[in-house]
């Protein structure tokens, strides 16, 4: 059964000390962020809706210790673990419960993001692995002699045109 859309309403509620929260339908259930950052999915995977929070490595401790359980589930017969834990059952009662795992799991996402952005940028390096340098990469071409461009025509003044009618 699909997330309840009041209760995607109200974990956004839960969740504003993040800042706005949006909630988007996501694979039956919704997914929660802010800013432009996932910070929160809400799920049913068989115990009723859930808010997941997200997580990493350092706060993965935090969770367990508070008995949060991780968010798995099964794909082509392979149990699939992602970075979200539910959410403390005391903290699913108001939001100034919540801050202070709307935090961690902000903290997460905030990682996550630089993260990929340092991923991302070493393109230039597997290029220059490919037999081309970086520096080659980033030169930007030079522009073709007035004479061999097409518009070149277009482009001298109308003096120094020679008129083909004559």
């Amino acid at each position: 059964m699909p997330a309840d859309l009041s209760f995607a309403h109200y974990c956004c509620e839960l969740l504003a000390s993040a800042g706005p929260c949006t909630a988007r339908r996501m694979f039956g259930g919704f997914g929660i962020s802010t800013g432009g950052l996932n910070i929160a999915l809400l799920a049913d995977l068989g115990r009723g809706d859930t808010l997941w929070l997200k997580a990493d490595e350092e706060t993965r401790g935090v969770f367990e210790a508070a008995g949060c359980a991780p968010f798995v589930y099964e794909a082509k017969g392979k149990a699939m673990k992602l970075n979200y834990y539910s959410a403390p059952a005391d903290a699913m009662e108001s939001p100034q419960l919540m801050a202070q795992w709307v935090r961690l799991s902000l903290e997460s996402a905030l990682k996550a993001r630089a993260a990929k952005a340092v991923r991302a940028r070493p393109a230039a390096k597997s290029i220059a692995k490919r037999g081309t340098t970086a520096s080659k990469v980033a030169v930007k071409a030079p522009a073709r002699p007035a004479s061999r461009r097409p518009d070149a025509v277009a482009a001298r003044p109308a003096a120094s045109r020679k008129s083909r009618s004559g």
